[in-house]
């Protein structure tokens, strides 16, 4: 028979790096689960992308026990390091901090077509772009699409 799920946990860790401290042991020691245990797991899972947050959906079940998703690391992140950039603008309609070309918004989309909900690399191309947009990074040339 098939196991119990009482809930879920998100959360967003560094590649290679989770320990038990905050935000991490806070959020597995309230459902009761062992949180030692997950950091190893998931070190183990991630150590090739080490230092790259990365969202986790943790599923827990009845028994106290888990079993964990790794996603693809947040499009901003990607965005930030694709641009060279710390952070964000604070206002990015008047302030723009960065510049992306189309191919580095491809690679972008490749990279997270997994996690999207989209069927074309154009509609996952089109989403990278609007969250960059809302960064205040700017995307220079011509969309690939409007090549007509």
């Amino acid at each position: 028979m098939a196991k119990e799920i009482t809930g879920y946990v998100k959360l967003q860790v560094k590649g290679g790096q989770a320990n038990p401290s905050p935000p991490i042991g806070p959020a597995l020691g309230s459902k009761g689960l062992n949180i030692m245990e997950f950091c190893k797991r998931f070190n183990a899972a991630t150590q090739d992308k080490m230092g790259m947050v990365l969202p986790v959906v943790l599923t827990v079940y009845s028994d106290k026990t888990f079993d964990f998703v790794v996603k693809t690391p947040p499009a901003a992140i990607l965005i930030l390091e694709a641009a060279k950039l710390q952070k964000g603008s604070a206002e990015p309609n008047r302030k723009k901090v960065g510049k992306l070309t189309w191919e580095q918004v491809q690679k972008i989309a490749e990279t997270k077509m997994p996690d999207l909900n989209c069927f074309k690399i154009e509609s996952a191309m089109k989403m990278v772009a609007g969250t960059a947009r809302s960064m205040g990074v700017t995307v220079e040339g011509t969309a690939p699409w409007d090549n007509n």
